[in-house]
């Protein structure tokens, strides 16, 4: 059997399933609120821990994770119709074929596979426990409130909102790693793309730095961790703290319906995650030999099929049949008579990523993390950065990544089935083109520790979405499989700000008092919203200005007034960012974007290019078109992001990842005529601020969208506004900490008998 077969496949003999509870008695757990509602849950074990867990999850987030339920299963055309547009965050499609696809994944007996696997290949005892426990905690707070009876009115006695089971949660993990892979090629999978819609997807994001003994004022390690995820449905962030007294204390954010911490820190270790340039997936192209059949190796091979059923509003069932192969399932874009296309994905059947997080939250030095990584190898598709109270700093791309060499990338090229598709596509009419081995990687066909881009240091490593090769400056990392990304290309204006970030601040030429990292200058630095292209390009800008009189005074005073920073009241920003993003468009349809750059990108000079504003008539025309714009719909030049940009009516601050902000935001939309963005969709999500030191850890949080997606809840929008303003939450970590809390509220919860 092919490797990547192998990897799909996972018919090892089965194994019992770990016992939902350790002897004993049920279920029970203490639930401690703190500030902001933020819960701390303690229980003696996991399975206590994942019931304290969920109850509390369910008080503040039951309908979102009820919706997803609904999604997971697919049923959302029974519910909701299918036509409507499913609940996915990162890339919704319509309900019929959001159904088709999880329909077929739970058809598959994936999930069902795995949990008959011992691990580190299947979960572990303790993450049985935690999920278990977990559900009944969910179950528990549904069946102690009733549905009828719910705060929430966007789930308030619906017929979707019933108990969930462990299937969910293990479904809902799987759907995590799949993620940037799979779960993002619904359309694709079942041949069932809507109309294209104008909504502009939301990009991956994150920012994190984990910085050293040599970069803190203290010799200890600390970490920023800056996530960018969506800031509506399910794959929003959850904080809270998770204490099992002796085994684990662990605090951070929580991705939505996983009962982990995916970013977050204990006493003497933290980390965060990047989303990587890896490939996670590849396509095969299939050479058709008649009917459902392929050749590989001048043997042919039958397709699969799978029958798919969705049940509609009416009762009635709408029926499908699906194709798959070795590879994985067959792809309906791009056939033709003589070849089809298959997906290959390396994250297809992993449920090592909780796991790897539940070890990471038990690590008591960087050395107990990386082997935390080094055994369950499950990180879907982020980088990871880490540190410990020692102050070693971390970087790895411990990511799935198919085992594809560049050699073999290389003889195996196929041309792409559909333009844009971002991933190796392979010859598969050779076994010569399957993916290889390693013999330290935990599953066949993916990349094992020894290959992976790994960076240790002294001083820093950083990533904000770059690839691996500027990790830091003073050391670039090359030699890698370019599956892991490219080296040597453009660093992007984000990754450059938080580089020179980094470096302003180890001079001290920031302005914040001397060189070196505290708790407070790092808070500091974060915030300082700055927008990189407008520092590079302001110079040339006056310049044209004064050299053009025809140009709008009045948008030149404005820009030249601003000072480069997307605060609230920065009185130029919108301007700016208008004008920028005008840059970037063909000059005539056809044309390929753009590049206003004066000089142009040199790999040479990596951070100091490119630079600099042209002055043609391109440039000039995108500025007179967005001064045109402002002034044609009343909109006054002086802008700014707290009156342009909200959330829940609340005033967000920030820039966009192209013009170079660190802590960006995307908007769901363009500027309207009335001088508004639609309704801010993605950025800083969970911010950590972290400073690890012998007495204990300093933390600093903000739950940008607050802890609540319920709009009845007093957690709706508290953090918001306290990120609107550019405060912080000083976490409260220790007992004694929590317990000093004025806010404090304690409950303890019991599973019923």
């Amino acid at each position: 059997m092919p490797a990547a077969a192998i990897a799909l496949a996972l018919l090892a003999p089965a194994v019992p399933a770990a016992p939902a509870e350790a002897a004993g008695g049920g279920y029970s757990a203490t639930i401690r609120r703190t500030e902001y509602g933020i819960p701390h849950i303690t229980a003696k074990d996991y399975g206590g821990l994942g019931f304290g867990y969920g109850y509390a999850f369910a008080q503040d987030n039951l309908c979102t994770l009820a919706s997803w339920v609904v999604t997971l299963r697919g049923e959302r055309s029974r519910y909701f119709g299918p036509e409507a547009e499913s609940d996915d965050p990162a890339k919704p499609v319509a309900n019929l074929a959001s159904d088709v696809y999880y329909k077929s994944v739970a058809g598959s007996g994936v999930v069902r596979r795995l949990l008959a696997r011992p691990a580190p290949v299947g979960p572990s005892a303790e993450l049985r426990r935690l999920v278990d426990g977990y559900v009944a905690g969910y179950n528990r707070y549904l069946e102690d409130t009733g549905v009828a009876n719910l705060p929430d009115p966007r789930c308030r006695g619906k017929a979707w909102v019933g108990p969930i089971t462990a299937t969910d949660m293990w479904a809902n993990l799987l759907d995590l790693s799949r993620m940037s892979s799979s779960s993002s090629l619904k359309e694709a999978i079942t041949g069932m793309a809507g109309p294209e819609k104008p909504r502009p997807m939301p990009a991956a994001g994150s920012n994190a730095w984990a910085l050293g003994r040599e970069a803190t004022r203290g010799g200890g390690g600390m970490v920023l961790a800056d996530p960018h995820f969506p800031w509506q449905g399910i794959r929003r962030f959850y904080q809270i703290q998770l204490t099992i007294p002796g085994v684990l204390d662990v605090a951070g954010g929580s991705l939505y319906g996983t009962p982990v911490v995916q970013i977050g820190h204990n006493a003497k270790v933290a980390w965060t995650h990047t989303v990587t340039h890896a490939q996670h997936f590849t396509v095969y192209r299939l050479a058709l030999a008649g009917g459902h059949g392929y050749t590989v190796d001048g043997r042919v091979e039958p397709m699969g099929e799978q029958e798919v059923e969705v049940t509609l509003p009416d009762g009635t069932v709408s029926r499908h049949t699906l194709l798959t192969s070795r590879y994985g399932p067959v792809l309906a874009v791009g056939q033709s008579d003589e070849a089809a296309y298959a997906l290959a994905d390396a994250n297809a059947a992993n449920l090592r990523a909780a796991d790897e997080w539940l070890a990471m939250a038990r690590a008591g030095s960087l050395d107990e993390l990386r082997a935390a990584q080094r055994t369950y190898q499950g990180m879907p598709f982020v980088h990871t950065l880490a540190t410990d109270v020692s102050g070693t700093a971390y970087f790895a791309d411990t990511s799935v990544v198919p085992h594809v060499t560049d050699a073999q990338a290389e003889r195996c090229a196929k041309p792409s089935p559909v333009p844009g598709l971002d991933a190796y596509v392979l010859d598969g009419s050779t076994s010569a083109c399957l993916w290889g081995r390693d013999s330290d990687a935990v599953v066949p066909g993916i990349f094992g520790p020894g290959k992976q881009p790994t960076l240790i240091r002294a001083d820093y490593v950083a990533n904000s979405n770059n690839t691996y090769w500027m990790t830091n400056p003073a050391k670039p990392l090359t030699g890698y499989p370019k599956a892991y990304g490219k080296t040597g290309t453009d660093v992007q204006p984000r990754p450059r700000v938080s580089l020179d970030m980094i470096a302003q601040r180890l001079s001290g030429a920031d302005g914040l008092g001397a060189p070196g990292f505290t708790l407070e200058t790092l808070q500091a630095t974060v915030h300082g919203k700055r927008n990189l292209t407008f520092e590079l390009m302001r110079d040339d800008l006056l310049k044209m200005c004064r050299a053009h009189p025809e140009l709008s005074h009045e948008g030149c005073r404005t820009l030249e007034k601003w000072d480069g920073r997307a605060t609230l009241d920065g009185e130029g920003a919108i301007l700016w960012r208008e004008f920028f993003m005008r840059l970037g468009r063909p000059v005539k349809a056809g044309d390929p974007p753009y590049s206003p750059w004066r000089v142009s990108f040199d790999p040479a000079r990596p951070l100091t290019t490119p630079r600099g504003l042209k002055d043609d008539p391109a440039v000039r025309q995108a500025l007179a078109d967005a001064v045109g714009f402002f002034r044609s719909n009343g909109i006054p030049l002086t802008l700014t992001p707290g009156q342009a940009q909200s959330y829940a009516s609340i005033p967000i601050p920030g820039c966009t990842e192209g013009e170079g902000c660190f802590d960006r935001v995307r908007t769901g939309g363009p500027l309207g005529t009335d001088g508004r963005y639609p309704e801010v969709n993605t950025g800083s999500s969970f911010m950590m601020a972290v400073e690890l030191t012998p007495a204990g850890p300093r933390t600093r949080t903000v739950l940008t969208y607050s802890l609540s997606a319920d709009p009845a809840s007093p957690h709706h929008t508290d953090q918001t506004a306290l990120f609107s303003r550019g405060g912080w939450v000083t976490e409260r970590f220790t007992a004694a900490e929590i317990a000093a809390d004025p806010h404090l509220e304690t409950v303890t919860v019991h599973e019923r008998h």
